[in-house]
């Protein structure tokens, strides 16, 4: 086999990590304090916020499906929560119930987790498309977050020590060892995604829907139940967004999302995750994620505008798609010269027989 082929495989299975050294290489000469330690931590808080969604995206994609939804989810959650601290829950006889932060965070969590399961069930019990479903569920999720409060945010998170739901802000801005938590949380669903995915039968099944259903129905795969689970895992990863926004800011805002899903699906692309399902992985997504977020916090850092940037991360994701297509042909190609070369030296005479 030509040792070409075998060089631009491995140059094309290292494109995601390769794409993030530009990236950083280009930004470093142009941006003076682009890779300062505070800054390369602030950067790398961001994302993990495109990082968690992608860790869920990956798994959905995987799957063969899609999440149209995350960043409204993210957004409704973030109002939930909103209401939850600022308004406590009603109960009869004019009294209300205020829950600690941590309860909110459960509450707000399990919520994300429940509209992941409505996708799942959607899609898998009345046959809706996951393209349609979830951009649908989108929509639904958008409005009922901008009803509410009437379109208004929830100001203050800061709670009340009386009603003991103080802290909230710990969650987006906390460090421990001087990390932010949302790094922590970003590496504990990596290390989860990681585990899933390799290690348990779970993720063998996930990577058989996505490779090829039929096949998998007829090998006693639980399709049903693996779709769910996916969606399921997807909503917490959105609620968990949603928290970690609204925490950072104080505010709950009925926007907050807003074109996220694109930043995760762009992230989980670059990655190597195919969309057609059956290939990728979690840790690719999150080498995506950095190159997402890099690239774009470095065009803000040398002024570039906003439509630009739309326009530079949108060719960066056209391209990613591009060049995993490029990717599978020389793969096949690579596999055909492969079985040739086996066949060759199953035929072969050996030389002693003709002796």
């Amino acid at each position: 086999m030509s040792q070409k082929y075998l060089i631009y495989m491995y140059l094309l299975k290292a494109r995601t990590f390769i794409a993030l050294l530009i990236v950083i290489g280009f930004f470093s000469v142009m941006v003076p304090n682009f890779m300062t330690p505070s800054n390369l931590l602030i950067m790398t808080q961001h994302v993990a916020i495109t990082g968690l969604l992608a860790i869920g995206m990956t798994l959905v994609i995987l799957t063969g499906g899609i999440d149209l939804s995350v960043g409204a989810v993210a957004g409704i959650c973030g109002m939930v929560a909103g209401a939850l601290l600022t308004n406590g829950i009603p109960l009869t006889g004019g009294n209300v119930l205020f829950l600690n932060v941590p309860e909110v965070i459960v509450v707000v969590t399990v919520f994300g987790c429940l509209l992941g399961l409505v996708n799942g069930a959607v899609i898998t019990r009345l046959g809706v498309a996951p393209f349609i479903c979830t951009l649908g569920m989108m929509y639904v999720a958008r409005g009922a977050a901008l009803l509410f409060n009437d379109g208004s945010t929830y100001a203050n998170l800061v709670g009340m020590p009386a009603l003991g739901n103080t802290g909230f802000a710990f969650l987006g801005t906390g460090s421990i060892l001087g990390v932010y938590l949302p790094i922590w949380l970003m590496v504990g669903f990596l290390l989860l995604g990681l585990y899933m995915t390799r290690k348990t039968p779970l993720g063998r099944y996930i990577y058989a829907v996505g490779g090829n259903e039929s096949a998998a129905r007829l090998a006693g795969v639980p399709i049903i139940k693996v779709k769910v689970f996916v969606y399921a895992f997807s909503g917490i990863c959105a609620a968990l967004v949603g928290l970690i926004i609204a925490s950072q800011l104080q505010t709950a805002h009925p926007m907050t999302g807003n074109m996220f899903e694109m930043d995760a699906i762009g992230a989980t692309v670059l990655g190597g995750t195919a969309l057609a399902g059956g290939r990728g992985r979690v840790s690719g997504s999150i080498i995506g994620a950095f190159v997402i977020v890099f690239l774009a916090d470095g065009m803000v850092m040398m002024g570039v505008s906003d439509f630009w940037q739309m326009v530079i991360k949108g060719l960066v994701i056209v391209t990613a798609v591009v060049v995993d297509q490029f990717q599978q042909r020389l793969q096949s190609k690579v596999t055909l010269m492969r079985r040739h070369e086996k066949k060759l030296q199953a035929t072969a005479v050996p030389e002693t027989s003709l002796q």
